[in-house]
């Protein structure tokens, strides 16, 4: 299997005397997809259930034209805190050089605390094709045709 060639993104750290204690975002491990990007809070941000929350990452990048990131959810943050992530995933794309923020929800029964710090979403990069549509009056036959949601079955 050829190897792919890594794209470069460039990273700034939009106030490094405030924020250069946090790690830019990284793989946990030698097998994540997602590096981890953390909260570049001033002060504990307190989530009671339902709450949305745009938290600042202190980072803006230049993403290279023909890629996207994709901002996730991390798995643990969900399943063990229930704070996830408003629309995932969302989207950064290689035109935008403002800051990276995340969009949190706290989906859970209790108020929960993100500090300065927290890991809160994953970044996952990959390729953007744009394609070229072209209208049509008809679309071929496919033995799924119409069937939606649920039409294989529960």
């Amino acid at each position: 299997m050829q190897a792919q060639e890594q794209p470069e993104i460039r990273i700034k750290r939009l106030n490094p005397g405030k924020d250069g204690d946090l790690p830019l975002p990284r793989c946990m491990t030698p097998g994540s997809a997602g590096m981890d990007i953390c909260a570049a809070l001033d002060e504990d941000l307190a989530m009671a259930p339902g709450d949305i929350a745009l938290v600042p990452t202190g980072l803006a990048m230049a993403i290279p034209q023909g890629f996207e990131v994709q901002v996730r959810p991390r798995s643990g943050l969900a399943i063990k805190q229930g704070v996830s992530l408003v629309n995932t995933p969302g989207t950064i794309d290689s035109d935008y050089r403002g800051e990276v923020k995340i969009g949190l929800i706290n989906l859970s029964r209790e108020t929960r605390t993100i500090s300065r710090g927290d890991r809160i979403a994953q970044l996952i990069v990959g390729r953007v094709f744009q394609a070229r549509l072209t209208e049509t009056d008809s679309l071929d036959e496919t033995e799924r045709n119409g069937g939606g949601f649920g039409h294989t079955g529960v």
